[in-house]
């Protein structure tokens, strides 16, 4: 980074004007932030591509005069002794008061028994409105008090879309503030560990704050006013990324601003140095983020895709804050921040006898066994990847223990053939539709076929399914429909509902999984080619990285099943696991080669490699245990897929940060030397010191005369 730019914001001056910019920022910032999950779409169909059938056919209701925001409760009663006169009653009563709900739209169907005689059913046609999601979980709420008072003995479960769209939307209810205290939390208990300053903490939580209320505020503007597709997923991942990033750049720019301070008697020449060297580092590793996220645009899913600008917005204004707003902070502060161990000018660098310049010792006599040995344990948990089955997860299974919705469809299924409310709808034209209306009910998992309703030249054909409406059985069903009715020739015939929108969602993430994952490595490579004006390096990066990611997969699918007890997993979720690992992960590979470069200028690769090594090895491993420990919290979350996001990326930046980073690259630089940076001049270059021997512990150069600063 430009000396200039750094200098300007340290300078004892404009480090005010910095500040005071930022502040009034985040004061403008706040009350758009609050306002941005009112801008939450969080409908499935908001999640599907304009392409998809099953979108189509809902526009196509629509047109129909079928009511979109329609979504049926089910409510099932159930008695395993067999029902009574007085149940009978009480759920004649209950069906007189759903009658009266203001959200009724029609009329309360039932109650419907089972042939067993142990159950009953209504289905309740609920109308919220366009906000459905936000709506809907009042509603259900009221319904399920109305219901619960039962006789003794008798279960009343709330279930079916309306039941399922409320426990889901309650899952989420005050997760952004949930998320942020979870995640803050665990950073500054890190930070305290790290800095070992009961004071130096608060600085980079600030701007860690003051960040993601400006990304928070910039995402409401552009989901209002420019269309930019945000739900409750993609603005948790936005809490935890901000943070979680942001405090990783914090920590690599205030180790070397510590670095600095033994070197320079005025703090704020220490940081203008600090913003020099280590700003081109910090803004290529955010810059990638950055790009790799921006390749989900490329996406077919309209959640994912939304995904991208949302996290690349998050990440740039992170980078912003913390290159601008930190160091104004810090040099404010002064040196008594770090208390009780402040850096004095002269003082001796604490990585020249440090764990990291052990390991680096450790590996030198031996780099090419160690980077062999610890590729083929990566590669051993490889193997664990074919017990993960990313072919989508079941409504019981979306959730982390039993809500109601999932209880009364696990009821439902003991006592009636096909659950009520679990329709498919095929739109076509009104001249075809009685062939339509014999093809649908002649299929196997077809339960009943409802008469046509014919609108002008159109009709909608209803049908009740004879499976789950998330069971692999009913998504059969749908694919052979639609099969059945092209081969009957009706081209104009579209299948749609709730079980034919989830298989389009799982269809669209398996073409997003082989669209969009080479694309990020193309981008990552091609940014890694630059920054280290190299062909050889990027590459050997890139397949340190992949083989980490394969690792996490395999690792994971273990600890689902051993902690979860489901190996199921959403299709999109290695895509999402591969973004965060593999744009965030190679922060921490740039982090080090480029220290090793910088070193490799004047000492030649391998002793550059453990130097580098030496010098960030601390910082690195505190930023991914931050970064690990910030996409963990996504587990306190009662939803399995975030819960499974969160473990996979932990875990594999722990693999990256104590593994990958630290053992495999820098035995592999050990192993190439000067090769690593093919073509350019520096490859041509022999090493001063072939096998690093002379590299005194931490890799720093010997001082010239005693007590005299070095930099490492």
């Amino acid at each position: 980074m430009g000396r200039s730019f750094a200098s300007r914001v340290s300078h004892p001056r404009l480090k005010w004007v910095v500040l005071v910019v930022w502040l009034v920022l985040a004061a403008v910032s706040a009350p758009l932030a609050g306002l941005l999950p009112d801008q939450q779409e969080n409908d499935v169909a908001a999640w599907l591509p304009a392409e998809a059938e099953s979108t189509r056919a809902l526009e196509l209701q629509t047109e129909l005069g079928s009511d979109p925001d329609l979504i049926p409760a089910v409510v099932v009663y159930e008695r395993a002794a067999g029902l009574t006169a007085e149940d009978a009653a009480a759920v004649q009563a209950d069906v007189e008061a759903l009658g009266g709900l203001e959200a009724l739209d029609g009329e309360v169907l039932g109650p419907i028994p089972s042939e067993d005689g142990q159950a009953l059913q209504l289905v309740v046609p609920l109308d919220v409105g366009p906000d459905g999601w936000e709506a809907i979980a009042p509603v259900v709420d009221g319904i399920r008090a109305e219901v619960s008072d039962g006789p003794s003995g008798l279960d009343a479960y709330v279930t079916g879309p309306a039941g399922s769209a409320a426990d889901s939307s309650e899952a989420f209810a005050g997760i952004d503030g949930t998320l942020l205290f979870a995640a803050l939390g665990v950073v500054v208990l890190i930070l305290l560990l790290t800095y070992r300053s009961p004071v130096l903490w608060v600085l980079p939580i600030f701007s860690a704050v003051i960040a993601l209320f400006c990304s928070q505020a910039v995402v409401y503007l552009l989901a209002r006013y420019a269309d930019l597709t945000v739900n409750a997923q993609s603005a948790s991942i936005l809490t935890v990324l901000v943070v979680g990033a942001g405090t990783d750049y914090a920590l690599l720019l205030v180790a070397r601003y510590r670095e600095e301070l033994r070197l320079h008697t005025d703090r704020h020449e220490a940081m203008t140095e600090a913003v020099h060297r280590a700003g081109p580092a910090v803004l290529a590793s955010g810059g990638t983020v950055v790009l790799g996220m921006l390749c989900l645009v490329a996406a077919e899913m309209n959640s994912t895709a939304g995904l991208g600008p949302v996290a690349a917005i998050g990440v740039a204004i992170t980078l912003v804050v913390l290159m601008t707003l930190l160091p104004a902070l810090l040099v404010i502060c002064g040196r008594w921040v770090f208390w009780p161990v402040r850096p004095t000018f002269g003082s001796a660098e604490p990585s020249a006898t440090g764990f990291w310049a052990r390991v680096g010792a450790a590996i030198r006599p031996r780099p090419r066994v160690t980077w062999v040995v610890t590729s083929l344990l990566l590669l051993l948990a490889c193997t664990a990847v074919f017990r993960l089955d990313p072919s989508g997860l079941t409504q019981a299974e979306g959730f982390r223990g039993e809500p109601e919705s999932v209880q009364g469809d696990a009821a439902a299924a003991r006592h009636f053939p096909a659950v009520a409310g679990n329709s498919v709808y095929v739109v076509t034209t009104a001249d075809s539709a009685p062939e339509v209306a014999e093809t649908v009910a002649a299929d196997d998992g077809i339960a009943e076929v409802r008469e046509p309703q014919v609108v002008r030249d159109d009709a909608l054909v209803e049908a009740s399914l004879a499976d789950p409406f998330d069971s692999p059985a009913a998504a059969d069903t749908v694919e052979r429909l639609r099969v059945s009715l092209d081969d009957a020739g009706d081209g104009q015939a579209v299948v749609g509902g709730n079980t034919a929108l989830n298989l389009d969602v799982q269809t669209a993430s398996q073409r997003d999984n082989r669209v969009v994952i080479p694309l990020i490595m193309l981008v990552v490579l091609a940014v890694l080619g630059v920054l280290l004006r190299a062909v050889v390096a990027p590459l050997l990066l890139i397949a340190t990285v992949v083989l980490s990611f394969g690792a996490a997969l395999g690792l994971s699918a273990l600890l689902f099943d051993a902690v979860l007890g489901v190996t199921d997993t959403d299709s999109s979720f290695p895509l999402f696991v591969f973004v965060f690992l593999v744009a965030l992960g190679i922060d921490y590979n740039i982090f080090l080669m480029t220290r090793v470069r910088e070193e490799a200028v004047d000492h030649g690769t391998r002793r550059a490699a453990l130097v580098g090594l030496a010098a960030t090895g601390g910082v690195i491993t505190s930023a991914g245990l931050v970064l690990a420990a910030t996409f963990a919290v996504l587990g306190t979350l009662p939803l399995t897929f975030l819960t499974q996001l969160g473990i996979a990326v932990a875990l594999g930046v722990l693999l990256d940060t104590i593994i990958v980073r630290s053992v495999l690259v820098t035995a592999l630089t050990l192993d190439v030397g000067r090769w690593m940076w093919w073509p350019s001049r520096l490859a041509r270059r022999p090493d001063e010191h072939p096998d690093g021997a002379d590299v005194p512990p931490g890799g720093a150069a010997v001082p010239a005369e005693p007590g005299t600063p070095v930099r490492t």
